[in-house]
Parts: C-alpha cells; structure tokens; sequence
C-alpha cells in the first residue's frame, strides 16, 4: 500500500469514522458508558453488523478502482487521473460518501448513540452541500465532457437501479 493511500485513509475516513465519533462521545458524555463491548445476545451487535460489512466492502471496492483504474487516491491532494466510472460508479457517483454513511450508521447502531446518529446527518448534509460546490466543478475542469455526460447519466446520491455504460 503506497504511502499517499495510507495517510489518506487515516485522514479521511479516520476522521469521519473515528475522530470526530470518539470526540462526540467523549463531549456528550457517552464515551464512558458506551465504549464497552457489546453482548453477543444483543441484537444490535448483529443488526450494526450488516452495514459495517456493507460499507467496509464498498469503501475497500471504491479505493481499489481509484488506485488501480484512476491512477490516484480518493485524497483531494492525489486525485485520480482518470475518470472512475467502473463497479458502483456506474450506479452512483459517489459510492464511497455512502460506504462511510454505512459505516457511521452501523456505529450509531453499535453504540446506541443519538448523538452519533446526529453526526451521520452532519455528515451527509455537509457533503451533498460540499460536492455541488466544490467537488463535481472541480472533476468537470478535469475531465470535462467525459464526467458531464457521467453527471448527466448517473445520480449524486440514489443509486441507479441498471448500471450506465460510458459509451
């Protein structure tokens, strides 16, 4: 794993999935009763499971295209090459937001926390403000007509049922 791929993880979905969690619980007053394991007869173990493992294997899908399709990183300061219309990019233009949306809700599960569950909103309402803004003129001024006919094709958020094929 090359060095920009790992403090991108660390930085990126670290922060969101660990810092700032770790910094709610700790300021809401949860961290000291909440940071023990769960029993295995609680179904919330269970039941947070299944999104943990539907967000971890789309975060791991998702960076493995932007490192081996797109030539970079999911790291604003080592951006992809290329345009990644591959795997769930063809349903979604931005699978990886949801696989850490997966991930914060299987934490707020995990946890029984209100408070975190409040951080998934902030953390989806910031980044559908954040990638009309920012992120999607910024792939335009790189990929130009190629990502304007992905955008036109394949929704920011709710996945396409039939995946769209780059002509």
């Amino acid at each position: 794993m090359k060095l920009p791929l790992i403090k991108a993880i660390i930085i990126l979905p670290g922060t969101a999935l660990i810092f700032v969690p770790g910094f709610i619980m700790w300021f809401s007053g949860e961290a000291a009763t909440h940071v023990t394991p769960l029993n295995p007869a609680d179904p919330r173990l269970w039941i947070a499971l299944i999104p943990l493992a539907i967000g971890l294997a789309f975060a791991m899908w998702t960076v493995k295209l932007f490192t081996h399709v797109g030539l970079g990183t999911p790291a604003p300061w080592d951006p992809p090459t290329r345009l990644v219309v591959h795997g769930p990019y063809r349903h979604v233009r931005n699978p990886m937001i949801t696989s850490v949306l997966f991930m914060l809700g299987a934490e707020s599960l995990w946890f029984g926390s209100w408070p975190l569950a409040g951080w998934v909103f902030v953390f989806f309402v910031t980044n559908a403000i954040y990638f009309p803004l920012k992120e999607e003129p910024d792939l335009e001024r790189r990929f130009g007509a190629g990502y304007r006919l992905y955008k036109a094709n394949v929704p920011r958020w709710i996945p396409r049922l039939r995946p769209w094929d780059m002509p």
